[in-house]
């Protein structure tokens, strides 16, 4: 009885189309089951093939060396780089043009750009030729300067020792990065103003010579001041001589040099 009653239900199931069973991919016989296993239950490997991973430069290569000089830097700082070395190309043209209008026999040019071109020369690039000339220096000359200051005490009058002033400018530049122009020329230039506008005794030609004066006095006077000589009293009297001594010959030489120190004072100058 209960066989018979299963029997309708069964076929109580309309039949429709046939269908069609899928299609597996070819199986790896070395993938089968083993033998008593339902079909389903083995895994089915992928018929498609794996894609290869992205290939890339590998992680230890070191970058291209970068090109050397400005080649090698970044757009800005060519452009940069550039420019700079542009306007340090276009000052050192200008400044050999203006040195040679300075030393060139005067023409027409060099008339008309004459203040544009003393303005640059003096006092930093001035020429002095006398190393080239036919007699070059061969003295160190040496200005010393002294004062009669009035005691602020007694009101005496006292008279200071001999200073060497060309020793202090010299000491204040030595082995100093950037020297000041004062320092090397100042006393020096205005030494030569002097003996070149003045005679044998001291006595000035012409108005050149009373100026060159005064601005030697100022010169003397002001340093006096500065290094403590006014503060001993009031400057009253100054006075200024050179130490004139010839530059010995070198050791191979068999020229015989005088090298004695040779003086010459001027008078007091009442300030």
């Amino acid at each position: 009885m209960e066989s018979n009653e299963r029997e309708p239900a069964e076929a109580a199931v309309p039949a429709g189309p046939p269908i069609d069973p899928p299609i597996d991919p070819p199986i790896d016989p070395s993938a089968h089951p083993p033998t008593g296993q339902p079909a389903a239950a083995a895994a089915v490997p992928s018929a498609r093939t794996p894609a290869d991973p992205p290939v890339g430069p590998p992680c230890d290569q070191a970058p291209p060396p970068r090109a050397p000089g400005i080649a090698g830097l970044s757009a800005p700082y060519r452009v940069v780089a550039a420019l700079a070395l542009a306007a340090v190309g276009l000052a050192a043209c200008g400044h050999l043009a203006l040195v040679f209008l300075h030393v060139a026999p005067s023409n027409t040019v060099s008339k008309q750009h004459a203040r544009t071109v003393d303005d640059w020369i003096y006092p930093e690039f001035e020429q002095n030729w006398k190393l080239f000339a036919p007699n070059p220096l061969q003295q160190n000359i040496a200005v010393q300067a002294r004062a009669e200051v009035r005691s602020a005490l007694g009101g005496e009058l006292v008279t200071g020792g001999w200073r060497d002033l060309s020793a202090e400018d010299g000491a204040a530049i030595r082995h100093g990065l950037l020297p000041s122009h004062t320092r090397q020329n100042e006393l020096r230039r205005a030494w030569d103003f002097f003996t070149g506008s003045h005679d044998e005794d001291n006595k000035p030609i012409g108005e050149r010579g009373e100026l060159s004066e005064q601005y030697l006095r100022r010169i003397a006077l002001d340093r006096l001041s500065q290094d403590g000589a006014g503060g001993r009293g009031e400057v009253v009297r100054i006075q200024l001589r050179s130490a004139t001594r010839a530059v010995p010959a070198p050791p191979w030489s068999d020229e015989k040099t005088d090298t004695q120190t040779y003086y010459r004072e001027l008078p007091w100058w009442t300030v």
